[in-house]
């Protein structure tokens, strides 16, 4: 099973991507330029929520049962990830590397010219 901390690792070789507790003292979210694209609950590590376009979504959930609708999220474009199922490491970097250019996509042309993207 993928631990938190090396999520935590993945998320932050990201280019621009900063983390903090905004809502609680147990809430860890990782932002590209202010913008979340992952959530976990450092006290349930076994789960995060990453956003995904919405057509992805239904598919993935309909594919792998550790897929769900994000939990207190926009069902349309989050999904949270079990951790503790039979997806891959890789799978699940996927997963957040999706997340990570689905808020790319919905900056400003000024911020995403600072990402060069």
């Amino acid at each position: 099973m993928i631990t938190l901390e090396e999520i935590r690792m993945y998320c932050l070789s990201k280019r621009e991507v900063s983390e903090d507790l905004p809502f609680d003292n147990t809430t860890l979210v990782f932002r590209v330029k202010g913008k979340i694209f992952l959530l976990t609950n450092i006290e349930m590590t076994t789960f995060i929520n990453v956003k995904c376009e919405p057509a992805l979504a239904i598919e993935l959930r309909e594919s792998h049962p550790e897929i769900s609708p994000g939990y207190h999220m926009n069902k349309k474009h989050w999904n949270t990830i079990s951790l503790e199922g039979d997806l891959s490491i890789i799978l699940i970097f996927e997963l957040i590397d999706h997340s990570y250019e689905q808020v790319i996509k919905s900056l400003p042309k000024s911020l995403k010219r600072e990402l060069s993207f």
